[in-house]
């Protein structure tokens, strides 16, 4: 028997300390290579995003990956990457951790939607606002104080 999956994944996980390192005019170059990551990892990338303090990955994860170590490895090579291209010299790494949220397929476009439009969603929400906001809407459970 064949395997099929249909898992979309929104991927959330911002700079150490959330501190607004990425500058847009890096973000086309980082998105790239992270997108390059994904390809050879057999995971179909359907949009990336963010603002200078975190990023969205929205992305169906092929069934032998674990996306614990996908997100690591993205984070790691990521974080090589803009010191190597000195891509962002204010970049100091990521948080440790990271939220993943699982959709069903007809969320796609919406959850495409909002990921490209980051810049202007925040200009009206914090990234605290909308990741509590995600874990809400996802049923999970968290003590504030861990967060951040």
């Amino acid at each position: 028997m064949s395997t099929f999956t249909q898992i979309l994944y929104q991927v959330v996980f911002s700079t150490k300390n959330r501190e607004n390192t990425l500058v847009e005019d890096g973000h086309k170059r980082l998105f790239t290579y992270i997108w390059q990551l994904l390809q050879n990892k057999n995971c179909h990338l359907y949009r990336i995003g963010g603002v200078e303090d975190h990023l969205h990955i929205v992305t169906h994860i092929h069934p032998m990956v674990a996306p614990a170590i996908l997100i690591k490895d993205i984070k790691l090579a990521a974080s090589d990457f803009i010191y190597t291209e000195k891509l962002f010299p204010k970049f100091n790494g990521w948080q440790d951790g990271y939220g993943a949220f699982t959709y069903h397929i007809s969320a796609k476009a919406n959850l495409i939607e909002y990921v490209k439009n980051q810049q202007e969603h925040h200009k009206k929400n914090t990234f605290r606002d909308e990741y509590i906001s995600l874990l809400q809407e996802h049923g999970i459970e968290f003590e504030e104080k861990y967060l951040f």
